[in-house]
């Protein structure tokens, strides 16, 4: 047991890292209550948590070089435990964004690289194999529990008592720290400032883009913006394909800047040799569709079950419950099949299971979500990622050196955040762009009275916002709605939040399905002891022609 105390210590700031990601979903209705905000503000929110850590993963991972991986890993924690206790308190919806999705964010992306390489620096061998293992399996474990912990939480108590209990969870790590053994040696690296603000904006940009896709259109504008009554919108074009342009324009700057650091003697922030490992850039991609799905089921599914059915936070994470179980004992299974197979069977395998789970899903939707199908895609759903989680941890970190492990570390920590703020920008803003286009639509195209057609269109101007379908007669009713035409309305739009949802679970098959074409260079052969050493061979060697 002593010689596992510091991946149980690595492992429970592991698991506070993804729980925050998925602990919230399922109090979004609440949330919104509480605060008097939206389920937009709220999906933009729970994206920016993890776009933060996408945007700066890269700096943090340089700091953990200059500081020291262990100090690194404890100022972290810290950063990480105030955000949480100032989003526990949070009175508002910008108090919330402060605390969890920059000052949380923030801290995350000192402590995420940081147990990536004090795992490397701590276990060797077979072990090393099994620690990586073991935090993939704890990873997945933080996904599966989250809605429970988030569900049960909120329903009995209040959504904030989830954020105080990750700061009595920080403080247990951060009074066993010392049971990490940090040998590396602090470096004297100066920071690019440039290089990090050409990363974090360009990927701002392109996230930002697709998250207001959902409002002003995503090629021709929709609902864009106005200054002064001046609606923004160049060359008649939308603002969201210039936004993702921009964004790609500064991620192609910073590769071109850290080529001529490289070439003018100073360290870079990032090593760009690094993705001509064809096992790293395999790994990281899969990585990053993983939780683009992940992301957008733990998003759509509690919105719909919430605000089209009304369930609340504790029967949303019942209702989840299938792919929480699935993804805790598949992982497990996960990391014991790596005795006998190698990463790309058992990747490979949790990949077309996924692409299933899709289909099933796809298949399922219903207004309700009662099926048998339903329940078995979601268990498809986390049989697959818990397969997938026991693995990409340590197939991208036995592709390279232990001296590169902080900085793979680091780049493994902004393709998970960057495929999760993805996946949530995507696939809400397809949810909630195409509930709007679809409840339109069929307003217009039915036989309600034209002064009602007129206010419904007047009052989507700016879009349609995800209410409770119950509430939608209510509302109607106000603005001067028979009970009739309220009623009908109430069916239209409960019809257009199930065509949405039939849309967005389409668009993660496809996710699921390109994904398939990015494991073409995951390992064939056992990973770990022996077969290590040829690998990091190469790594040296490819960098070195670099």
């Amino acid at each position: 047991m002593k010689k596992w105390a510091a991946v149980i210590i690595l492992g429970l700031a592991q698991f506070v890292m993804v729980l925050d990601s998925t602990v919230m979903n399922v109090s979004i209705s609440k949330v919104v209550t509480d605060l008097d905000t939206t389920v937009a503000a709220m999906q933009g929110a729970i994206t920016f948590y993890t776009l933060t850590m996408a945007a700066v993963m890269l700096l943090g991972a340089k700091l953990g070089d200059i500081w020291g991986r262990r100090r690194a890993f404890v100022i972290g924690a810290i950063v990480y435990a105030c955000g949480s206790l100032i989003t526990g308190l949070a009175p508002n919806i910008v108090v919330l964004f402060l605390g969890w999705s920059v000052i949380e964010g923030l801290g995350a992306v000192l402590v995420i690289p940081a147990i990536a390489a004090l795992t490397a620096n701590n276990y060797s061998g077979r072990d090393r194999v099994t620690a990586y293992a073991i935090i993939g399996a704890i990873s997945g474990a933080a996904v599966a529990a989250g809605p429970l912990i988030g569900g049960f939480v909120t329903t009995y108590f209040s959504w904030r008592y989830v954020f105080f209990g990750e700061v009595v969870i920080m403080a247990i790590v951060l009074l066993f720290v010392k049971k990490v053994t940090d040998t590396s040696t602090p470096q004297k690296i100066k920071v690019d400032v440039l290089s990090v603000l050409l990363s974090a904006i360009g990927l701002v940009l392109i996230v930002f883009g697709m998250l207001q896709s959902k409002t002003w259109g995503w090629i021709l504008p929709e609902h864009p913006p106005e200054i002064n009554g001046v609606k923004i919108e160049p060359l008649g074009l939308s603002l969201v394909p210039y936004f993702i342009l921009g964004g790609a324009l500064l991620l192609w700057l910073f590769v071109v800047r850290q080529r001529y650091l490289l070439r003018v003697g100073r360290p870079p922030l990032v090593q760009i040799s690094m993705f001509r490992i064809a096992q790293l850039r395999a790994g990281l991609s899969v990585l990053a569709a993983q939780y683009a799905i992940t992301a957008g089921i733990f998003f759509m599914i509690p919105v719909y079950l919430q605000m089209t059915l009304g369930l609340d936070a504790l029967s949303t994470g019942l209702k989840i419950f299938p792919l929480s179980i699935s993804l805790i004992v598949f992982s497990i299974v996960g990391t014991r099949l790596t005795a006998f197979w190698a990463p790309r069977r058992i990747v490979r395998l949790g990949q077309i299971i996924l692409i299933g789970a899709s289909i099933f899903l796809l298949a399922s939707v219903s207004l309700d979500l009662k099926t048998v199908q339903f329940a078995v895609g979601m268990f498809l759903a986390g049989a697959a990622l818990g397969l997938l989680a026991s693995q990409l941890g340590n197939v991208n970190m036995s592709s390279v050196t232990e001296e590169q492990t902080s900085e793979v570390g680091g780049l493994q920590g902004v393709f998970q955040n960057l495929g999760s703020s993805l996946g949530t920008a995507l696939i809400g803003s397809v949810l909630i762009g195409s509930l709007a286009t679809g409840f339109l639509s069929t307003v217009s195209s039915s036989d309600l009275p034209a002064s009602v057609k007129s206010q419904v269109s007047e009052g989507t101007q700016a879009g349609v916002e995800i209410v409770p379908v119950s509430s939608v007669a209510d509302i109607a009713q106000k603005a001067g709605a028979t009970t009739a035409e309220a009623d009908q309305l109430t069916t239209l739009y409960s019809d257009s939040q199930v065509s949405a949802l039939r849309l967005s679970f389409f668009v993660l098959t496809v996710i699921a399905i390109v994904s398939l074409l990015f494991s073409k260079n995951i390992p064939t052969q056992l990973v770990g002891g022996g077969a290590k050493k040829p690998r990091r061979e190469r790594a040296r060697r490819e960098s070195r022609r670099a």
